[in-house]
C-alpha cells in the first residue's frame, strides 16, 4: 500500500498540506467539504503536488516538514528548484 503527502491550492491562494493512503478519495473529501476544517471554507481546491511513500510514518513526516516551510520554499520544491530550496533554508536558519 502506498501513502501520499500532498499540497492543495485553495480558492484564496493559500496552501493546505496533508497525507493519506487514498489520494483520490481524500481530495474528493476536501472538494466536497466533508472533512470540515481549513479547506471546507476555501473551496474549490486544486491538487498541485503529491508524492508517494512506503509507510504512513514517512508520508506524515513529509507533511509535518512541509507545514513548517515558507510558501516560497514550498513553491521552489514544487518547481524542482532545489538550489532555491537550500538557499531559503539557509536564509531562515540565519535569522
Amino acid at each position: 500500500m502506498a501513502f501520499h503527502a500532498y499540497i492543495l491550492r485553495c480558492r484564496d491562494g493559500s496552501y493546505y498540506v496533508g497525507h493519506t493512503d487514498d489520494l483520490e478519495h481524500r481530495v474528493a473529501q476536501h472538494q466536497t467539504g466533508a472533512l470540515g476544517g481549513y479547506t471546507a471554507t476555501r473551496r474549490p481546491l486544486a491538487l498541485i503536488w503529491a508524492d508517494s511513500f512506503q509507510t504512513r510514518e514517512d508520508a506524515f513526516a513529509v507533511e509535518r516538514k512541509l507545514k513548517g516551510w515558507s510558501r516560497a520554499k514550498k513553491e521552489a520544491m514544487m518547481a524542482g528548484d532545489w538550489v532555491l530550496v537550500s538557499e531559503l533554508a539557509r536564509c531562515r536558519s540565519a535569522v
